[in-house]
């Protein structure tokens, strides 16, 4: 193994990033590009959800109900109809995400001691959503209850209405959110992104700079020199490696920076993790590009064997104790998974090495294989 040789072929492939605008961009433009485009764009926060009630009663009662509504910040409160067919169009063209039905005598009832029923329509074209919708309103609605309820009895015994509340909840339940203490999507999001754009960005770089050789037919000057095999895939690979890591440095600034996501870890323990995370996905460009022959084949092959997994089965969106079985055993045998429980552990919970080691050997074990796969698959000969 000659160092010089290496240092060659690494210097060569640099001059040609540099010298390609377009690869230029795609090794250093275009991740910052998909960290903005996917941290503004994407959010899994469900607020202020359009919404319209109908208020067949129009008393004061009514009134009030609809007020704890329309005073909630998870809703946008779009104004009051006079029919149920009016909300209808706009729920069909999205307009309107949720609707409250308030019936008529719906104030006799409560004011009699009767229960009312109030019908509330919720848009179900995104589950997730409209759960977590379901979820405010009968959040909502059983606060009311209890205030009603506190009111009632307090008419009736002279109690005040806080002694009734606390007699009627006698066990209180105060939730404390550990590591997220705002339950802000993008804190978690925004760490996850780097694993998905990593995951996209050095395969292309890797698989594209090896095929152009083909294309163009400068692979036969490999073919014909002296460079061993090792020695020619380390220099092609370094410049991606060092391009790649450069632009996960970037993407954490990013995160802690525009997205406000906190990072508490250990920074050694994440960039020595980074760069083993970046290698496996050099890697594997390295394996499509000895499969394939032409660019578009690159493209194409590259897409296939990361754009799913880093979104599907790393994690990112759907916890992985939620995927089916199946789906959990390949999330287990990519490297997305793993480091994305590195870099939520270093964000958020300030972890280290002590508690993920186990994630840092996986990674290092797959760059490992990853690489002695492409050594042994690419021959210094051309196919026949």
């Amino acid at each position: 193994m000659n160092l010089r040789r290496i240092r060659v072929v690494a210097y060569k492939e640099w001059r040609e990033i540099i010298r390609d605008r377009l690869f230029f961009s795609l090794a250093f433009i275009v991740p910052s590009l998909l960290m903005l485009l996917f941290g503004y764009g994407l959010s899994l926060d469900v607020e202020n959800i359009p919404l319209a009630i109908v208020d067949y009663d129009q008393s004061v009662t009514s009134r009030d109900y609809a007020h704890h509504f329309t005073d909630s910040r998870y809703f946008s409160f779009q104004g009051y109809a006079q029919r149920e067919k009016d909300v209808e169009k706009l729920l069909i063209d999205n307009s309107l995400r949720a609707v409250i039905i308030i019936p008529p005598q719906f104030g006799a009832d409560i004011r009699g001691g009767r229960s009312a029923a109030v019908q509330t329509w919720i848009d179900g074209t995104f589950p997730f959503r409209a759960l977590t919708a379901k979820g405010y309103v009968n959040a909502i609605n059983a606060a009311i209850n209890l205030d009603n309820l506190a009111a009632y009895i307090s008419s009736l015994t002279g109690v005040s209405e806080a002694g009734v509340r606390s007699a009627a909840q006698p066990v209180k339940l105060e939730t404390r959110y550990l590591y997220n203490q705002e339950v802000k999507s993008i804190w978690s999001m925004a760490p996850k992104l780097i694993m998905v754009i990593l995951m996209l960005s050095p395969p292309f770089l890797t698989a594209l700079g090896v095929v152009r050789e083909k294309e163009s037919g400068a692979i036969y000057n490999v073919y014909s020199s002296t460079l061993s095999r090792g020695e020619y895939l380390i220099g092609k690979l370094l410049p991606y490696v060092g391009i790649s890591v450069v632009n996960a440095c970037a993407l954490a600034a990013f995160a802690l920076l525009l997205f406000g996501a906190p990072f508490r870890g250990d920074p050694l323990f994440f960039l020595l993790s980074t760069i083993l995370y970046v290698i496996c996905t050099t890697g594997i460009g390295l394996l499509v590009s000895v499969v394939v022959n032409t660019q578009v084949a690159a493209m194409v092959g590259t897409s296939i064997v990361t754009v799913v997994p880093a979104v599907l089965y790393s994690g990112m969106i759907i916890p992985i104790p939620s995927l089916s079985a199946a789906a959990t055993v390949i999330a287990h045998i990519l490297p997305g998974m793993y480091y994305a429980e590195i870099v939520i552990g270093s964000f958020l919970k300030g972890v280290g090495f002590t508690s993920l080691w186990m994630d840092m050997l996986i990674l290092a074990l797959y760059a490992t294989v990853l690489f002695t796969a492409g050594f042994l698959a690419f021959h210094k000969r051309p196919d026949r």
